[in-house]
């Protein structure tokens, strides 16, 4: 407020000084030098009216243009240097991570690879793989000849030298050939009206009662063969009287006339104890 009335205090002074030197070396008369110095003042006042209007706004315009590109540049550096200690964090755990599995993932992995192979070759029976093991020939005396007699075959002369493991080494007994499945042939069943013969029924856990003719004649042992033809194995199964109700007495230098099978005979057809056998 003070800088415009000192700019109008001076505006009007310098106008009036103009308006009398002018008077002065004019050919004007006095009425002619008021209007000058109206027109002078009203010049003033629109000039001083203007500059009072357009300067704050020149002013806060070009302050806000520097304040702009002042908090501009301050936003880039900011971010440049959030970007930078973003940066910085991101190294320090990559390093962090890397010396984590240097030091602790890849030592564990290691254990426990090792153990899951220990606990392999102790299942497969090659724990001699666990071993660093010898070179060939290592403990031989130097002033041995290469071409020694030796006993045995040229095969275990080499594993001798190798000095394997005794697991490695030792023979192993041929497999056992399995004994040959017995063919179970029941002798012909003769006609009804054959002599000397009797006809047998086995009355089986199932309910069902099998019937067939044999000759008295015939070993009491092709009873054995024909339950197991029926599907009941003699080492579960036994063969008894229905009465008295007793085991029968079977073998093959027993006929079907000593075992007392003389006539038309039942038999039935009963679980072993298994105590007893």
């Amino acid at each position: 407020m003070s800088s415009s009335k000192t700019s109008w205090l001076l505006g009007t002074l310098l106008i009036s000084i103009l308006c009398f030197v002018s008077w002065k070396h004019s050919i004007i008369d006095v009425r002619g030098a008021f209007l000058l110095v109206g027109r002078g003042l009203l010049l003033l006042g629109l000039s001083t009216l203007m500059v009072s209007y357009f300067y704050p706004r020149l002013r806060s315009l070009f302050s806000s243009n520097t304040r702009s590109t002042s908090e501009y540049s301050e936003d880039e550096e900011a971010k440049q240097r959030q970007k930078q200690a973003r940066d910085e964090l991101q190294e320090k755990h990559s390093e962090k991570a890397f010396s984590y599995q240097e030091s602790v993932l890849r030592p564990r992995q290691e254990s426990s690879m090792r153990k899951k192979e220990e606990r392999f070759y102790r299942m497969t029976g090659e724990t001699w793989k666990l071993t660093d093991g010898e070179q060939l020939g290592e403990g031989e005396s130097l002033g041995q000849s290469a071409h020694e007699d030796v006993d045995g075959t040229p095969n275990q002369e080499a594993v001798r030298r190798r000095k394997l493991p005794e697991s490695a080494t030792r023979l192993h007994p041929k497999p056992e050939v399995p004994p040959q499945k017995r063919v179970v042939v029941l002798p012909e069943e003769p006609a009804e009206d054959a002599e000397g013969v009797v006809r047998v029924a086995l009355r089986c856990p199932s309910g069902r009662t099998i019937h067939r003719r044999f000759l008295k004649s015939d070993s009491s042992s092709v009873l054995l063969d024909w339950l197991l033809k029926t599907g009941y194995h003699p080492t579960l199964y036994t063969l008894c009287t229905t009465y008295p109700r007793q085991p029968l007495v079977i073998g093959k230098d027993i006929s079907m006339g000593d075992a007392g099978i003389l006539t038309h005979t039942v038999l039935n057809v009963e679980g072993k104890d298994p105590s007893t056998t």
